[in-house]
């Protein structure tokens, strides 16, 4: 079921409740809109906001932003973290993480989410200074942690360098490599749409078809987070992915809400403070084939936070080829042909992640399957 989005020109409860989240994060809104109008002010400060927190700086109040807007709420030492399920989430998880990989225990990637490798760091910390490993991060966890000092300050995260020593010694083969590839939005939520009608979430669909049998005839074991009448959740098609066990997870959708944009962007799990290499990595290997076979406007890569990156615990991209709101790139992704020569490049751009080419050398030409 698709989640209300919130947005300019609503009123009441929910958006008095997105407002005072946002006073107590350090914005300012104009006093006319408070309680509970959802005018200027307050869209500028959520596209602030989104900004800082690498999210699509729209202006909406949908379910990345609300889910941020909460966990931005949560400081390390207002409440007791342990592993759980549902984990907890929130600054206060992503501050101990830092702090964790700072002072050399490896709580992983520092995405806010408190999984199996923060849980190992703390109890590896509790252990070190004499405290009992029962992985709760209470008071006396907290204030040791903020009084040992790191042996080096400023250190890289652990959970970053680890991946890029894994990144430049990988041996991993595409041959039986399951590929986990999300189709982005759904029936429910079809997405940007086009000035003649054409759908996001329909030609995401087709070409996830298309991708997936380039894949399968590479020898890789490509498999779709969503089907024709399902519209699962960002973090039901991570969590898919998984438990797949994906080697790799390719999020498809469209860019929209400018007539005149163009070209393609490709993103990886980033935020201020940490990113994937792997991730930008492999962003970077398939903006480089959609510009290069598809010539397509170069719109670069960037690192962003939002759900299908953040939770997916294997590499991890969003590729938005075209803008759907642009009628010539509409018309242009109307066309089959186009459509898989777009296949056709994010396929070779991840043949090339996995092979000796990913030093940049571009791939031999796939041979279409159909």
């Amino acid at each position: 079921m698709a989640v209300r989005i919130i947005r300019q020109g609503d009123r009441g409860d929910a958006v008095r409740d997105v407002q005072h989240r946002l006073l107590a994060l350090g914005g300012s809104v104009d006093p006319d809109e408070l309680e509970g109008w959802f005018g200027p002010s307050t869209e500028r400060v959520v596209r602030a906001f989104q900004r800082r927190r690498g999210l699509v700086a729209d202006g909406l109040v949908g379910p990345d932003t609300w889910d941020q807007l909460v966990e931005a709420g949560h400081t390390l030492g207002d409440r007791i973290l342990y592993l759980r399920y549902p984990q907890f989430r929130g600054d206060d998880v992503r501050a101990l993480q830092d702090r964790l990989n700072t002072l050399g225990f490896d709580a992983g990637r520092e995405d806010g989410i408190y999984g199996g490798s923060t849980d190992r760091a703390v109890r590896e910390f509790q252990r070190n200074i004499g405290q009992h490993d029962d992985g709760l991060v209470g008071h006396e966890t907290v204030r040791a942690l903020r009084q040992l000092r790191p042996v080096v300050e400023g250190p890289p995260s652990r959970a970053m360098v680890r991946e890029a020593e894994y990144l430049r010694t990988m041996e991993v083969s595409l041959e039986g490599a399951v590929v986990a590839i999300d189709p982005g939005h759904g029936p429910d939520d079809p997405g940007d749409v086009g000035p003649s009608g054409l759908a996001e979430a329909e030609v995401t669909l087709k070409l996830a078809r298309d991708l997936s049998s380039l894949l399968e005839a590479l020898g890789a074991k490509p498999m779709l987070l969503r089907e024709t009448d399902d519209d699962p959740t960002a973090s039901d098609r991570a969590r898919t992915a998984n438990e797949l066990g994906a080697a790799l997870c390719l999020s498809l959708h469209l860019n929209g809400g400018d007539t005149t944009g163009e070209g393609a962007t490709c993103f990886f799990f980033g935020i201020g403070t940490t990113h994937s290499p792997a991730g930008a990595r492999l962003a970077e290997l398939i903006q480089e084939e959609l510009t290069s076979r598809v010539m397509l406007k170069d719109g670069r890569t960037h690192p962003m936070a939002i759900t299908i990156l953040r939770e997916t615990r294997m590499p991890a991209v969003q590729i938005e080829p075209c803008f759907i709101t642009n009628p010539a790139e509409e018309e242009r992704l109307m066309d089959p042909a186009f459509r898989h020569e777009i296949a056709e490049a994010i396929a070779a751009g991840v043949r090339r992640f996995f092979s000796a080419n990913g030093d940049g050398r571009p791939a031999e030409p796939l041979r279409s399957p159909i």
